[in-house]
């Protein structure tokens, strides 16, 4: 089976007059938050054997935080994971458990395709997780993939909002 765990990067610093830019980092929240999300997800048992980044600052903090909590050993930076990237060929030749640390909207859309909903069905909180599995005998996995769950940094942390 392929177990694909899709993480949103956590809480960044604001956009500068409305305007996106890869080098903006974590927040002190943002990086304490994660780490604590990370630490839960990897002592429920979630190890990827591959961990794929957006390369964007905030999205690799995030993965730096993911491998510090052993929820994977190493990244590898994926430019397809970037914002408004297209993950199709990356997803398609993945194995065994793997973590795809990226930007909304692109993970909840891609995780709505996997598991043939609409494009809006799902939506990842910064640092919130969705579990997706499918048999990799599917050549392509595009509505055929089991959602597990979809998991916000409330319900793994109490008391956190």
């Amino acid at each position: 089976m392929v177990d694909l765990l899709l993480l949103r990067h956590g809480i960044a610093v604001e956009c500068h007059q409305g305007v996106d830019h890869p080098d903006r980092c974590l927040t002190p929240l943002g990086v304490e938050r994660t780490f604590k999300v990370c630490c839960r997800l990897r002592d429920l048992g979630l190890i990827a054997d591959r961990l794929y980044s957006s390369p964007y600052r905030r999205a690799r903090e995030t993965a730096e935080l993911a491998v510090k909590s052993g929820l994977a050993a190493e990244i590898e930076l994926a430019r397809c994971l970037e914002p408004g990237g297209d993950p199709w060929p990356l997803v398609q030749r993945l194995q065994g458990s793997c973590l795809l640390v990226g930007h909304e909207p692109d993970l909840s859309q891609l995780a709505a395709e996997l598991i043939g909903a609409r494009s809006d069905a799902l939506r990842l909180r910064k640092a919130g997780l969705c579990h997706l599995r499918w048999d990799p005998s599917h050549q392509d996995p595009r509505g055929i993939a089991q959602l597990q769950g979809l998991l916000r940094p409330s319900l793994l942390l109490p008391g956190c909002v």
